[in-house]
């Protein structure tokens, strides 16, 4: 029977730790397992990851080629219908302000664009970035208005 009194690690699972430099005979005395000489053998020798023995690196010996666009690429923070829905009551002002109180917009963004998934039967007052047609035409059908503040950067 398992009591407190008898309880043992299972076998194998705990090892001894290797103490260094306690004489020949240990078998990690005098060098400790290091070698002879050279740079790992002495304290604080390590060789930083990609270092080839002062050969040019190879991820400098490759050619540099390609360009990607990412770091320019605009940041835009996606809301839904179904969430204004779920989120908000009839006549409410949806802004950005009031996004990001709900926790619908988080972190940095360029832009807050409506898209049209799910329905929507409440009237709201939104005003956001952008919008899609569909996101404005069930809007208007619930009753609600749409404020579109910058059309011309669609995406």
């Amino acid at each position: 029977m398992l009591t407190l009194n008898n309880l043992k690690p299972t076998p194998g699972s705990k090892h001894r730790k290797k103490r260094l430099g306690n004489g020949e005979s240990s078998g990690l005395g005098k060098t400790c397992g290091k070698g002879n000489k050279g740079q790992k053998a002495r304290s604080g020798g390590s060789i930083r990851p990609g270092f080839e023995g002062g050969q040019m690196p190879l991820h400098r010996r490759l050619p540099k080629k390609g360009f990607n666009n990412a770091r320019f690429k605009a940041n835009i923070a996606i809301i839904n219908l179904s969430q204004l829905e779920a989120f908000f009551n009839a006549g409410d002002a949806v802004t950005e302000k009031e996004l990001r109180a709900t926790g619908l917009v988080k972190g940095s963004c360029d832009a807050v664009k409506l898209l049209a998934h799910g329905e929507l039967s409440k009237a709201l007052n939104i005003s956001v970035d952008l919008a899609s047609a569909a996101a404005e035409q069930k809007v208007s059908a619930a009753g609600g208005t749409l404020t579109v503040l910058s059309k011309s950067s669609e995406s």
